[in-house]
């Protein structure tokens, strides 16, 4: 389980994984209302209908990501929001989510300094990214949350640094 004090069911990942792919017809409002009702499980739903259902309505994306991006506690979301739930976008949108991310490093939230990281850890495999990722990590290098030093970590490692 993911550590923290979020309401769960307990629910595995595949039962969730079928239900995303059942309910995404339903998308973005769906996913909000997922989202409000605030169960661990039914937020990772919620990101798994957008990224199944994203790339159909980029336009809808980024406002709701911005939505939920104020309301993470804990890493399973964090992670799930800025990998999975932008993934429809991530071709298409790069200067929208470097320029969230720049914005999210410098936050008072934990997560959402996290979730800067994460939600570039896609451009990674493009070297062409990789002067703006390494601004992102150095300036979380030293933060001294347990999380966001494991994303520094893991994007460190992806970069080969």
């Amino acid at each position: 389980m993911v550590p923290g004090e979020q309401k769960s069911y307990g629910v595995k990942s595949p039962v969730l994984n079928e239900l995303a792919k059942r309910y995404s017809a339903h998308s973005f409002a769906l996913a909000e209302e997922l989202w409000k009702a605030g169960a661990l499980e039914e937020k990772i739903i919620a990101i798994k209908i957008i990224e199944r259902m994203g790339k159909k309505e980029p336009a809808k994306v980024l406002p709701l990501f911005r939505k939920f991006a104020k309301q993470i506690d804990n890493w399973a979301v964090c992670d799930g929001l800025g990998m999975q739930f932008l993934r429809g976008i991530v071709k298409t949108h790069p200067k929208e989510i470097f320029e969230l991310a720049f914005k999210y490093k410098d936050s008072k939230d934990p997560w959402q300094r996290r979730l800067s990281l994460v939600m570039v850890e896609w451009y990674t495999r493009d070297k062409a990214m990789h002067a703006d990722i390494r601004k992102l990590v150095m300036a979380l290098d030293r933060d001294e949350e347990y999380y966001v030093k494991k994303a520094v970590a893991w994007i460190k490692r992806n970069l080969g640094s």
